[in-house]
Formats: structure tokens, C-alpha cells, sequence
């Protein structure tokens, strides 16, 4: 793990000396801090295919600041209806923040960059014990072209010793001068390195004594950005989001915190949306 920890941030390295050393035809933009705040309003909270809520309202701030390529971002989840496996309800919980930094470099139709993200994890509910943090290391790179293909790459380097690799497309269709219609899909492929903190499940979403290493989780989202003023933005969404294999199937029921008693019968697949407010400046 220290190995693949040090190649990820040796290319890390080599990316911010190239964005120092490179010129680029936006440095006049890139020297002006840039951010943005924002809350989203979701029927849902869904990462990586696991449901981390259960017919609750989430509140999802966040709020990003960047400068010359470097971003940093602060992210929170609060659950208006927190539960517990034996169905009891809650009062609201905030229950992840995560810290993300990063740099992105472009070069040509080439965008490249990577970066840290911290996952400080709260208990499910009040009462309920923190499950560890998580830490990753990323890099991505994308194209400014049809579709804008981006590739992510992440490494879990604290508890859950796996890798992440997910691709992107995307693309917004003008529908007016201040609205637009953004079209996206993932795909993603999980790599387990250790059985004990990442298993793979059987087919009553049970954990295994395998790691887990197949396809994952697969997403298509439709938003609708509409723009209020220069810096104010409204943006609905809605998102599918769907296993790739059996394995997904089962890994997704076994790890979602439904408050069903029997994992087989819970679900692997989710349609949740909401509405974004953000301002940026």
C-alpha cells in the first residue's frame, strides 16, 4: 500500500510542477480566487451504490474555494430522519463531512489533476458509535470533447483498503439563454485489497472471505440548471442508480443501511432527486 500511495502522489507531484512550468492562455482567470456555496435538497443519500439513508430528507452544504488550478472543498450530509436497525426513528444527525483538496491542470483538450479527500464519519444516529474515517488519494483525467469523457482513479489509504475507478460522460444541451439540460452516466470498477474491511458478498448479501473485484455501480442523472442571475443557480436533479453485476448486487444490499432484517431483501437499485441552490463568486 505505501508503494501505490507513493506512485499516486509522485504523478501528483509531477502534475503541479507542470502547472508551474507550462503556460496556459486562462493564467489571467486562474489568478483570481474563485468559489462557490451551495446546499442541495435530496430525497436521498446514495454513494457508490450504498444507501446511507432510508426515507429521510437529506441536506447536503458545501462550500469551494479556488485559486491557480488548486481547489479546496468542504462538504456535509445532515439526515433529517435518522434510524436504526430495529426502525426506530431520530431527531436530524449530521453524519459525514468530507474535506477535499485538489489540483487540475489543463493542457490543450486535456484536463488533468489529483488530489486528497478526508472522510470524517458521524454516527448513523444520535446514541450510535462513529465508524472510522476514510482517507483517499485520486487522480483524474478528462476531455474537453463530445461527451467529456473524465476517468477517476481512487485509492483508499486509511481503513477500507480498496480502489475506485469510475468513468464519466456528460453533456449540456442549451435549452435557453439562462437554462440548460445536462445529460450524465458513470460507470465504476471496485478493487478490494483486503477482505476484512472490503468483502466481497454472496448471494444472500452476506460478507464473504474474498476480497471484493468486479464492475460496480452505474449511475444516469438528469439535471436542469437554471441560472437566476450570474452568480445565483437553481439546479433540480434526478439520478438512477443501478449495480453493474451480481456482485454489485449483493454488495450494495449487504452495505446499505436500510433497516430491513433480512439483507437479501433489500434493494440494490435507487431513484432519488432534488434541488441545488448555489451562488458563486
Amino acid at each position: 500500500m505505501k508503494v501505490e500511495f507513493k506512485n499516486l502522489w509522485s504523478l501528483f507531484v509531477v502534475l503541479f510542477i507542470l502547472g508551474g512550468v507550462l503556460p496556459s492562455a486562462q493564467a489571467a482567470e486562474e489568478d483570481k480566487v474563485t468559489g462557490e456555496i451551495a446546499a442541495g435538497v435530496l430525497s436521498a443519500y446514495i454513494w457508490r451504490g450504498q444507501e446511507l439513508s432510508r426515507h429521510s430528507i437529506v441536506v447536503q452544504p458545501s462550500v469551494t474555494v479556488g485559486y491557480k488550478g488548486f481547489s479546496f472543498n468542504a462538504w456535509g450530509n445532515l439526515d433529517t430522519k435518522p434510524y436504526s436497525a430495529a426502525l426506530a426513528n431520530y431527531s436530524s444527525n449530521y453524519t459525514e463531512t468530507d474535506l477535499t483538496l485538489s489540483y487540475t491542470k489543463k493542457l490543450g483538450i486535456v484536463q488533468a489533476g489529483g488530489g486528497y479527500i478526508y472522510y470524517a464519519l458521524g454516527a448513523p444516529y444520535s446514541g450510535a458509535a462513529d465508524p472510522l474515517d476514510a482517507q483517499e488519494v485520486f487522480l483524474m483525467v478528462g476531455l474537453d470533447t463530445i461527451l467529456a469523457p473524465t476517468l477517476t482513479v481512487y485509492k483508499e489509504i486509511d481503513h477500507y483498503h480498496q480502489w475506485y475507478a469510475q468513468l464519466g460522460i456528460s453533456h449540456t444541451f442549451a435549452l435557453h439563454e439562462k437554462i440548460g439540460l445536462k445529460l450524465a452516466a458513470t460507470a465504476s470498477y471496485l478493487k478490494s485489497d483486503d477482505e476484512g474491511t472490503y468483502a466481497r458478498y454472496d448471494s444472500s448479501a452476506a460478507a464473504t472471505a474474498d476480497k471484493y473485484s468486479n464492475f460496480h455501480d452505474g449511475t444516469v442523472s438528469v439535471s436542469l440548471p437554471v441560472a437566476l442571475t450570474k452568480s445565483l443557480t437553481v439546479t433540480p436533479s434526478v439520478t438512477y442508480v443501478f449495480p453493474l453485476c451480481d456482485d454489485a448486487k449483493y454488495e450494495m444490499k449487504g452495505r446499505g443501511l436500510q433497516g430491513v432484517v433480512n439483507a437479501a431483501d433489500r434493494d440494490s437499485s435507487f431513484l432519488y432527486g432534488g434541488v441545488t441552490l448555489s451562488f458563486a463568486f
